[in-house]
């Protein structure tokens, strides 16, 4: 059984930090990219972040750079997604996703999501 489940989501005020979390368990093979994805209402999912199996490569989107902070431990079978500075635009469920081709930044390169977890933000 493939579990990935998110934790950490909460309501926050503007400028705040919030920690997101990220357990994986039951993965068929050892290694695997990780990321976030978002989806706020009444947008499209967006990329957030992604990390490489060993945690030596990340990768953000544009909306987030400098802000968030993506990182794993494997031993422990955690993700975690550091946000500072939080906007009002980063209110959203924020979805944990496990996969083991090539791509990062889209939608088909993951196999395995989370349930979500949400996120609000207000000024």
């Amino acid at each position: 059984q493939v579990q990935l489940v998110e934790s950490g989501g909460g309501s926050v005020q503007a400028g705040g930090s919030l920690r997101l979390s990220c357990a994986f368990s039951g993965l068929p093979f050892s290694s695997y990219n990780m990321a976030w994805f978002r989806q706020g209402p009444g947008k499209e999912r967006e990329f957030v972040a992604a990390i490489s199996w060993s945690g030596g490569s990340t990768y953000y989107g544009d909306s987030v750079k400098g802000r968030f902070t993506f990182s794993r431990n494997n031993a422990e079978k955690t993700a975690y997604l550091q946000m500072n500075s939080l906007k009002p635009e980063d209110a959203a469920v924020y979805y944990c996703a496990a996969g083991r081709f090539t791509g990062v930044r889209n939608e088909a390169d993951y196999t395995y999501w989370g349930q979500g977890t949400q996120v609000t933000v207000s000024s």
